[in-house]
């Protein structure tokens, strides 16, 4: 069942394809679809399909005509009215999709404006995982309190499918623990996902979403205007996010984030992380170890 899904995610993912591109991305083996994470495009390169062994190149080169035509179809023909995520380098598309552009920054007053000539772009093969929380999920308790938790794995590791779902077990609530009302500081738009102010993920029914807004920026925000209990939010990665953090925390709000570190060793090395943990805005880690497609969850305090 599982499987039958993936494929027809990869199949919904090739409809923003240019219809030649499409028929080839579509003559992959069925083991090979269930198993994709990306499409990747480069002018004058082959059509390439991230698979957990690497990128497989495809019989068909991108022309840039192609990037142009990837992006009017993500649109709908209406690229004007993305214009201010485009400038950002990504289009949120219906369906929960994701497409990442690279090409030439158009500038003025050291601000990029726009992208022109397009160069590459990435369709992200978006896969909800209901479910993979629910275990998981009631160990962030303590005294029937959520305790702020950091979702920690090097890049690629699973990290944002895991708070995708995290927020939507705690937003929901199960298994002995109360519903809870979420704020998702989306800055990239890859976790709900939102598609003219809906999201396409399921992020439960308690869960407001802040889309496309610097977390530094959105946390105030949400903490002023939402009222709630838990700020979610993928990457902490400046002095200003942790900050931010810091001011939520003292707000008596759980946090749940989530860093690229592969172990307690390297949060330490680095000194933004290596503050907050000396902070203590987080009380628990959560490390995902991939093993093979497969990942595995280990639960750690943190020094407290």
């Amino acid at each position: 069942m599982q499987k039958d899904k993936n494929i027809l995610r990869y199949q919904e993912a090739a409809q923003f394809l240019p219809s030649r591109l499409r028929q080839v991305a579509q003559s992959l083996p069925e083991g090979q679809k269930a198993e994709a994470e990306e499409f990747r495009l480069r002018a004058g390169q082959p059509l390439s399909v991230l698979l957990p062994a690497g990128e497989l190149p495809l019989e068909a080169d991108v022309e840039p005509e192609d990037l142009e035509t990837l992006c009017d179809l993500a649109t709908e023909f209406s690229r004007y009215a993305a214009a201010e995520t485009v400038r950002e380098g990504f289009l949120p598309v219906r369906g929960g999709f994701r497409i990442g552009l690279c090409g030439t920054a158009v500038m003025k007053g050291g601000v990029n404006t726009n992208l022109r000539e397009l160069s590459s772009a990435v369709i992200r093969i978006a896969r909800e995982k209901r479910g993979i929380a629910e275990a998981l999920a009631p160990q962030l308790f303590r005294d029937g309190v959520f305790c702020s938790t950091l979702l920690l794995s090097p890049p690629g590791g699973g990290k944002t499918t895991l708070l995708r779902d995290l927020v939507r077990c705690l937003s929901a609530g199960a298994a002995g623990m109360p519903p809870l009302r979420v704020s998702l500081i989306d800055e990239r738009g890859e976790v709900a996902v939102c598609w003219r102010g809906q999201p396409q993920m399921d992020v439960g029914p308690r869960t407001d979403v802040l889309d496309a807004c610097p977390k530094a920026v959105g946390i105030p925000m949400v903490l002023r205007a939402m009222n709630p209990q838990v700020i979610a939010l993928d990457e902490i990665t400046v002095e200003e996010d942790l900050r931010a953090a810091s001011m939520a925390a003292g707000c008596g709000v759980g946090l749940l984030a989530t860093i690229h570190a592969g172990s307690v060793e390297e949060l330490r090395e680095k000194p933004l992380y290596a503050r907050l943990l000396a902070d203590r805005v987080f009380r628990l880690a959560v490390w995902i170890r991939r093993e093979g497609t497969q990942r595995r969850y280990e639960l750690e305090e943190l020094p407290w």
